[in-house]
């Protein structure tokens, strides 16, 4: 039996093989002494080529860099970690895991029976510490050699796999000592393919109507576009689906859903999971629309109005009317159109006919407003342009939780590039961790030479609130840029209510919760490279920015603060990132 001078180590080996036997590629751990078995095993494959692992100090930080390898690489990811606070530090990982539907492998270390409910030193109740939020969980009696146990592991792992296709999964680990010894690794383990959550039974057919819309939230994807096509119906899609491309996407939602063809739907077909207005779920609650929810395997389907018809799928009958079409999507995309010309011209660019003028006093015109276009200081509108238009197929772009995301949604273009943010919870946590998840998994599945950047765009509260991750080694050929629009703390809750019937100091300290941050001296703790970025003209400059992992700060001119109580997205705290 391989490691048979340690029960501990022998199980712990088996189980790890028997998870890269059924798919699992990428492992996470965080050091511990109770947790040396599975670390061991870990460090061995990957030495052999089989299993790449991933050491974060932080296990928190751990969680979220497993959330990201998930969701970019769609594979289930291991995670490791020793007994006691070390489990409870995985928590927020794991429920934006179970919110979103990510497949995460929870491996913690404990105690034997023997050593629990006596006070022993670094244990608690780990059995259910996640309560009712996995797909799967096991607490593992403490091996002690029997022939068969290695069999054993290897079963719980392909069905703690199977498990996670649809969420987090558990396995509380006891081992006794001696926690590790020689490991062997099996001569013919061969890496397999992961599990797929099975697809439902429950199809809905649907015909095209003049009177149906398709709302993307995090998570849709391309197939939302695509039903949009099929529907011939206006595509709602947050800068979070992955599904805002297209000539149905409507970019200015929100004003066209309070307006009279907001009024006209009569049918909503939603996929994925929308958090970013309130437009979405107030359409979603009226008595005379039709509501049609497209489930995600193993997550709560989205349902504001509580009637939603939940289904597995859906399948279109027939070709839409091409004049209908025209008029009801057409009548969108035009209205949408229309509002984001009036609400902003876009970037204060110069008129390019005058460069060519006769006269000097012309072109000298020119040249004055092209140099204050590029002194312009920078606003959360150009930041978010300036990394859209920065941001291609091949790279990954993603979103904390903060007012950035929120403006991003209200005025960019349709574009088919990879965007993700943790909105399964909507929380600031781990932003960055996640963004070095995604960046790591992007790299071992790039062709050679077409590794792309992943940018990391988030809030001043939100980079402070995962600063740990910028701790943590990256390859070199891991590009990984971190975007801060730094406005001073929690600006968001200026536009709640409590900013004008609080005492301006108490909100000042407890809500808007500034920091003094000196983020060029963190980025060099971390060994990042550092940028502060004040125009436009840095700004363009540090999109495209050479080095591997670089801290970009942009100080945000606070000319383009948004409407009071009245805006529609101004009531959600849990922003306060940015």
């Amino acid at each position: 039996m391989p490691g048979s001078g340690s029960p501990a180590q022998a199980a712990a080996t088996a189980l790890i093989e028997g998870l890269v036997r059924c798919g699992v590629a990428d492992l996470v751990l965080s050091p511990g002494s109770r947790s040396q078995p599975l670390a061991l095993a870990a460090a061995a494959l990957d030495r052999a080529g089989s299993l790449r692992v991933h050491v974060r100090v932080d296990e928190r930080v751990a969680g979220f860099t497993a959330l990201g390898l998930a969701v970019e690489s769609g594979r289930p990811v291991a995670v490791v970690c020793t007994s006691g606070t070390a489990v409870a530090n995985l928590h927020p990982a794991v429920l934006e895991a179970h919110h979103s539907g990510v497949g995460l492998i929870v491996l913690t270390a404990d105690r034997p029976v023997e050593l629990r409910g006596i006070g022993s030193n670094q244990t608690t109740v780990q059995p259910g510490i996640f309560g009712d939020v996995l797909r799967a969980d096991w607490d593992v009696a403490a091996p002690v050699g029997d022939p068969g146990e290695a069999e054993e592991a290897a079963g719980l792992a392909e069905v703690a796999v199977r498990a996670a296709a649809e969420g987090p999964v558990h396995l509380n680990l006891a081992y006794r000592e001696p926690l590790s010894g020689p490991i062997e690794l099996s001569a013919d383990l061969v890496p397999g393919e992961p599990a797929v959550a099975e697809p439902g039974s429950g199809i809905l057919d649907l015909e095209p109507d003049d009177a149906t819309v398709v709302i993307a939230g995090t998570g849709a994807g391309p197939l939302a576009e695509e039903l949009a096509v099929q529907l011939g119906a206006p595509l709602i899609a947050e800068v979070t689906s992955e599904a805002r491309f297209g000539r149905h996407m409507v970019a200015a939602y929100r004003e066209v859903l309070r307006g009279p063809h907001g009024e006209a739907v009569g049918r909503a077909i939603v996929l994925g999971h929308p958090t970013l207005s309130r437009e979405v779920p107030a359409l979603l609650q009226r008595a005379d629309v039709e509501t049609i929810v497209i489930r995600t395997p193993g997550v709560e389907a989205y349902d504001p109005g509580r009637r939603a018809r939940i289904v597995d799928g859906v399948r279109v009958h027939g070709t839409p009317d091409s004049g209908a079409v025209r008029r009801w999507v057409g009548g969108w995309v035009a209205m949408s159109r229309a509002v984001l010309e009036s609400q902003d011209p876009g970037d204060p660019a110069p008129d390019l006919s005058l460069a060519v003028g006769t006269e000097r006093g012309v072109r000298a015109a020119f040249a004055k407003a092209e140099l204050a276009v590029l002194r312009a200081p920078i606003d959360r509108r150009m930041l978010v342009r300036a990394l859209w238009a920065s941001t291609w197929p091949h790279d990954r772009l993603v979103f904390g939780a903060s007012r950035l995301v929120r403006e991003a949604d209200r005025i960019l273009p349709g574009k088919r590039i990879p965007v993700h943010s943790n909105r399964g919870l909507a929380g600031i946590d781990g932003t960055v961790s996640t963004g070095a998840g995604i960046a790591l998994a992007a790299r071992a599945s790039a062709e050679p030479g077409r590794v792309g950047t992943t940018r990391v765009l988030l809030g001043d509260l939100a980079l402070v609130h995962d600063a740990g991750a910028l701790l943590a080694p990256l390859p070199d050929d891991v590009r990984l840029h971190v975007v801060v629009g730094n406005d001073g703390g929690g600006t968001i809750f200026d536009s709640l209510e409590v900013a004008a019937t609080a005492d301006p100091d108490d909100f000042a300290r407890v809500m808007r919760t500034p920091v003094a941050v000196d983020f060029a001296a963190l980025a060099a703790a971390g060994g990042w490279a550092y940028r502060r970025v004040t125009t436009r003209a840095e700004l363009d400059d540090a999109m495209t920015a050479p080095e591997a992992h670089v801290l970009i700060e942009v100080p945000l001119h606070d000319a383009d603060a948004e409407p009071p109580a009245a805006d529609p997205e101004a009531a959600e705290p849990e922003a306060a990132g940015a």
